[in-house]
């Protein structure tokens, strides 16, 4: 997306816009991303993620919602790497992540809710495009969603 997004700008604008009630950290490179949905919804457990981020991203967003759990890192650089390079314009991710340093040079957009230095068992297990509900917001895939320093904002509706 080349535009700069500002989700403040956007809920002013669109009012029906749905602001996630949780405290993301902004990890990546690209500060300001937005796009359609993907959702996955998984537990400890990053096999669907990596699964997604090798397909094409066309500028797509993949949400997971991990249950908020730090135990385990949903995303590495091994993956955000992938994710940049199939054209994925980031991750939203109610869970942890790991190798921050690598993901903060990489160019993607991607905000979770803190790291931790394990990374997951990979056991296939989760769900793929079902609506999911975290930090009072429910996410349909195709929605779309927009993050910044600010926060993430949920629309049914591309706001841009």
């Amino acid at each position: 997306m080349t535009a700069v997004i500002s989700t403040p700008d956007l809920t002013d604008e669109h009012p029906g816009a749905r602001a996630i009630e949780l405290q993301f950290v902004n990890f990546g490179k690209v500060a300001h991303f937005g796009g359609p949905v993907v959702t996955i919804k998984c537990h400890e457990d990053n096999s669907l993620v990596k699964q997604a981020v090798g397909e094409p991203g066309e500028g797509r967003v993949i949400v997971v919602d991990g249950g908020g759990s730090l135990r385990r890192a949903l995303l590495g650089d091994m993956l955000a790497e992938q994710a940049a390079q199939n054209g994925w314009a980031g991750l939203v991710i109610n869970g942890a992540i790991r190798d921050v340093d690598e993901i903060g040079a990489t160019n993607l957009g991607v905000q979770a809710l803190g790291t931790t230095p394990l990374k997951t068992e990979k056991l296939g297990m989760g769900q793929r495009d079902v609506t999911i509900a975290f930090g009072g917001v429910t996410i349909a895939p195709g929605e779309y969603i927009y993050a910044d320093n600010n926060g993430v904002i949920v629309s049914a509706e591309p706001l841009l």
